[in-house]
């Protein structure tokens, strides 16, 4: 069997390293650090069998790349392995068709069976945040992202994926304030986009439940 991680993290390609090989014996595992070696691996490289995609990649597109490759890979089932695991970008990952969604906090046991049931045709596999993952009893404050506590509070909903009016609804603000608000988020993280700012944040290993307003 031979298994294509998509990961720019090298620490992460190799831990996986390790651990696929109890998969299956003599199992094959290629990495891929972006979009571009991930589909020139797919396109020269006919017998994967399975992809893991982290949603984080160097260009952004998260979701996006994830629907490319439902479409031009569509005998491949992918896992989504992924640092961010709140519920709007588990619901996303699988409505795009991922065959299952595994933190990256997951123990090593736990990912191994998912993994055996999306091969074994699963769909919709799901696998629960270790107890101490990524951002429990951790707060990172508005200040520490560069953004003001009422920015924190947009940021939070739009990591959820909430269209600008929704926020708005939410937080009682008006369109135009909201924007202010986005534009002002994406400057501070160095962004282009609300995708790249999801991206991004899952780079750092800050999940929704992380941001605080506070200091």
């Amino acid at each position: 069997m031979k298994v294509l991680v998509i990961d720019d993290h090298p620490l992460i390609v190799e831990a996986l390293g390790q651990l696929l090989p109890q998969l299956e014996e003599g199992l094959v595992m290629r990495a891929a650090g972006d979009g571009v070696d991930a589909v020139a691996i797919l396109d020269n490289e006919p017998d994967v069998e399975l992809i893991l995609l982290d949603l984080a990649l160097p260009d952004g597109r998260g979701l996006d790349f994830l629907a490319d490759l439902m479409l031009d890979y569509p005998g491949v089932p992918v896992v989504v392995l992924s640092a961010t695991h709140d519920e709007a970008t588990i619901n996303a990952a699988l409505a795009a068709g991922a065959r299952g969604f595994i933190p990256k906090t997951a123990h090593p046991a736990t990912l191994l069976d998912a993994l055996r049931r999306a091969l074994e045709g699963a769909h919709a596999v799901r696998v629960e945040a270790a107890a101490a993952s990524v951002g429990d009893g951790v707060h990172i404050g508005s200040r520490t992202l560069g953004l003001t506590p009422r920015q924190a509070d947009v940021l939070k909903l739009l990591v959820e994926g909430k269209p600008n009016k929704v926020i708005c609804r939410d937080l009682r603000l008006s369109e135009g304030t909201v924007k202010v608000h986005v534009s002002a988020i994406l400057k501070a993280l160095h962004v282009q986009s609300r995708t790249q700012a999801v991206a991004e944040l899952a780079r750092r290993g800050i999940n929704r439940q992380a941001i605080s307003p506070g200091r």
